[in-house]
């Protein structure tokens, strides 16, 4: 495998791909292949690729992959509040 590796980097830098297209590239179809692995379950691919959930989304929607937006967070429940009275001093 090493060599495979070692093979491609020097097809890379023969090729006169930059570092960060180069890490573009890797990043991208490694999220790709483990979404496939995992059938789309991010929880998993998280774990797969040992990042966090956060990271992978931020990847995901950088990349374009995936189904193109963020989970929508459920916004807090409101909260019932009662009028407080300020309190009164018996004279």
């Amino acid at each position: 495998m090493k060599e495979n590796f070692d093979a491609l980097v020097q097809h890379l830098l023969n090729g006169g791909i930059f570092l960060g297209q180069a890490i573009e590239i890797l990043e991208k179809r490694m999220i790709e292949g483990s979404l496939e692995r995992c059938k789309g379950n991010r929880c998993s691919v998280s774990k797969h690729l040992g990042i966090h959930r956060n990271t992978l989304q931020r990847k995901m929607t950088e990349y374009g992959l995936g189904d193109g937006r963020a989970r929508s967070r459920r916004k807090p429940a409101v909260r019932a509040t009662r009028s407080r009275k300020g309190k009164t001093s018996a004279a």
